[in-house]
């Protein structure tokens, strides 16, 4: 089957070249790779799904502070490794503000992305007790996490939450606490890939779970407040981001300001942690740092090895974007709802040309239409449908790198996806559908 949009045999082609075993087990980085050179040897652009990166221009707000710090001087001065003063108190009032969790500044840490967070927290945390080192995923996630913990030694074990929502959550969550192997959990809330959001009662579940077996709960936020299901704009006012932090004192939040903000670029993250778990002693900590203090070994010894600090300017902008926030001069939200508007509209294209949701419910509500959301063919797995849409030139990753068990999704994202590219979504949606529909 040649005639397809994108030249077949330069597909084809390319695609030999790229010696990828399987096109369904390749990172994200070298699916935009392998459409990067089928794009430049076809002169066709791809509708692009495959990489989870903000499509929105920056905060103004934070791109003027951060240039006033530049003309400041503060390139020329080592930041404090625990972060400025300033942003540790909007951080904590953001909290508040749009969680309703009471935190100190103290344990309001700025960090090079959440993925610095990420890696502090499995390097701390997960050395807390000599006799288990592991964290437990609830996925599906973010691959990257799992390849953190693969470079620094460290056990780890997932299972898909997608046959456990609501009230079966608990007793599989607890089949996994109860060995005693895990210091930790991690799962994203909205999350990706699925875009399905913990419930209440879910996070209750895993919060006091958390509490039973003394287990840090590491909820990443790197799609802050982007269920649009609900309005969670107006600082200090419900309803508030859902978090396991209102069921558990052990919990570590990693807050992101590259989507909700559009502020990728600059790398500038935070990482919260909750007052007990700061002031925690933990003699096995020894081992690997001078104080058994959770805070002072996160901070002296995790933060400080691994980037002596958080770039100085970018806490600036953070810090301004915060208190516009907090303040309620900025309503973040408002902006990021393009994505979700996006979603909603590429959705129903799909459904249309004969393709279904694969995550579609939070326990008996459909799922909020945002950043990602997932997709299958009927008759393909996911490894065979992304490489069979490369020739219908659109791109995405499959479920499979994620920890999902459901082998027939794909995840889309449509920050890249320009509205002045529906036209041709739709109609190579159109076409795949006629050339591999039954009968």
């Amino acid at each position: 089957m040649k005639d397809t949009p994108i030249d077949y045999d330069i597909v084809s082609q390319k695609i030999k070249e790229s010696k990828l075993p399987s096109i369904g087990d390749a990172s994200i980085r070298e699916i935009k790779k392998l459409i990067d050179q089928i794009e430049r040897d076809t002169g066709k652009k791809f509708v692009r799904m495959e990489m989870g990166i903000p499509g929105l221009p920056p905060t103004a707000i934070g791109v003027q502070a951060q240039k006033d710090a530049l003309d400041r001087g503060v390139a020329a001065i080592y930041p404090d490794i625990f972060g400025i003063p300033a942003l540790k108190s909007e951080i904590s009032k953001f909290v508040k503000n749009y969680m309703d969790v009471d935190v100190d500044p103290e344990g309001c840490l700025p960090t090079v992305g959440s993925m610095q967070g990420s890696f502090a927290a499995f390097l701390t945390l997960n050395r807390m007790y000599k006799e288990r080192e592991g964290t437990l995923f609830i996925d599906p996630g973010f691959p990257v996490h799992k390849q953190q913990l693969k470079v620094m030694g460290q056990e780890w074990d997932s299972f898909d939450v997608y046959n456990y929502r609501g009230d079966k959550l608990r007793d599989k969550l607890e089949s996994y606490l109860a060995t005693g192997r895990f210091c930790s959990v991690l799962y994203s809330n909205p999350n990706n890939p699925s875009w399905i959001c913990f419930t209440e009662k879910e996070l209750k579940i895993i919060g006091e779970l958390a509490t039973k077996y003394n287990i840090v709960v590491i909820e990443d936020l790197a799609y802050f407040a982007m269920d649009f299901r609900k309005d969670y704009s107006i600082p200090g006012h419900p309803p508030y981001q859902p978090t396991v932090a209102h069921y558990t004192n052990n919990w570590v939040l990693l807050i992101s300001s590259s989507k909700a903000f559009s502020y990728a670029g600059e790398r500038v993250g935070m990482m919260i942690v909750s007052d007990k778990l700061f002031d925690t002693t933990a003699p096995d900590l020894l081992r690997y740092y001078k104080s058994d203090n959770v805070g002072y070994a996160m901070i002296f010894g995790s933060i400080y090895s691994l980037s002596s600090g958080t770039p100085h300017s970018a806490q600036y902008a953070l810090t301004a974007i915060l208190k516009a926030a907090n303040e309620g001069r900025l309503n973040f939200l408002d902006v990021v709802k393009e994505y979700g508007e996006k979603a909603k509209i590429m959705k129903k294209m799909f459904l249309t040309n004969g393709f279904t949701i694969v995550y579609d419910k939070d326990e008996d509500e459909p799922i909020a239409d945002g950043f990602y959301f997932t997709f299958a063919y009927p008759g393909f797995t996911g490894a065979q449908l992304i490489e069979k849409l490369l020739y219908y030139g659109i791109s995405a990753i499959t479920l499979d790198i994620t920890g999902s068990e459901r082998h027939e999704g794909i995840r889309a994202c449509v920050s890249l996806v320009k509205r002045s590219q529906f036209k041709d979504l739709e109609e190579r949606l159109r076409k795949f559908n006629e050339d591999h529909r039954e009968g």
